[in-house]
């Protein structure tokens, strides 16, 4: 048995039971061991699936967290199996894990006929295990974090001829142009949007500083900014 059938039939055994499922009864359901299934509910509750129990107790979902039947085309189950690939590969290690645990419980209460068909698409998003790689997924986090909370950050940047100046940012979104992430944001040295590219973003630092977003500068304001004149590239570092 394949191990993502294995991760499948375990969240569906679990689902809509109010008590504990004893570890040994999953591993005879699997015909698997029990060193097997505690390793397959371990992995699924680091994917945050909200698993509770342990060894030698047994398991159940958490209160609350049960999903109720979904219904999906064929094509619907392909675009969430592509938008997941792509988001492992080009997204933050946080929006990456998020993508994977979704998936897994979309799956879980998916035909068996319909997952396969989607998991055969032939559309990929390759990731590499790189050191650039994770040092690229731990900036777009922290910047991602940054926008969350408000936080004005400062960094030192590149601009295209490779000169280098310091930046303090009011973080307000970021987005994804094929291969490439902007961050856009009130920019305190220039006194006005602007758009970086996290690959020219070294040193990126918290200030401890917050901000409030206030009309003129805020994301709305941001966004009717730069497309306003969609026809010539965005503004000038």
């Amino acid at each position: 048995m394949r191990r993502a059938d294995r991760l499948f039939l375990i969240i569906h055994a679990l689902r809509g039971r109010r008590t504990a499922l004893p570890a040994r009864q999953l591993a005879q359901t699997l015909e698997v061991s029990l060193r097997t299934v505690y390793r397959d509910v371990a992995d699924l509750q680091r994917s945050g699936v909200p698993i509770e129990g342990e060894a030698g107790v047994g398991y159940v979902l958490r209160k609350g967290a049960d999903m109720p039947p979904l219904m999906f085309s064929a094509d619907e189950l392909e675009a969430l199996v592509v938008s997941t690939r792509f988001a492992r590969a080009f997204a933050g290690a946080r929006l990456a894990a998020g993508a994977q645990s979704a998936m897994l419980k979309i799956q879980a209460v998916m035909p068996a006929e319909l997952r396969e068909r989607a998991e055969r698409t032939r559309i990929f998003a390759p990731t590499w295990s790189d050191d650039w790689q994770r040092r690229y997924q731990a900036m777009i986090d922290t910047l991602h974090g940054a926008i969350e909370a408000r936080a004005v950050i400062a960094f030192d940047y590149a601009d295209q001829q490779g000169a280098t100046s310091t930046r303090e940012i009011e973080p307000l979104c970021l987005a994804f142009w094929g291969g490439k992430w902007t961050l856009g944001g009130w920019c305190r040295l220039r006194a006005a949007f602007r758009n970086f590219r996290p690959d020219r973003i070294t040193g990126v630092q918290l200030t401890g500083a917050t901000y409030d977003e206030c009309p003129g500068r805020d994301l709305a304001a941001y966004l009717a900014h730069v497309t306003a004149r969609p026809e010539i590239p965005p503004p000038r570092l």
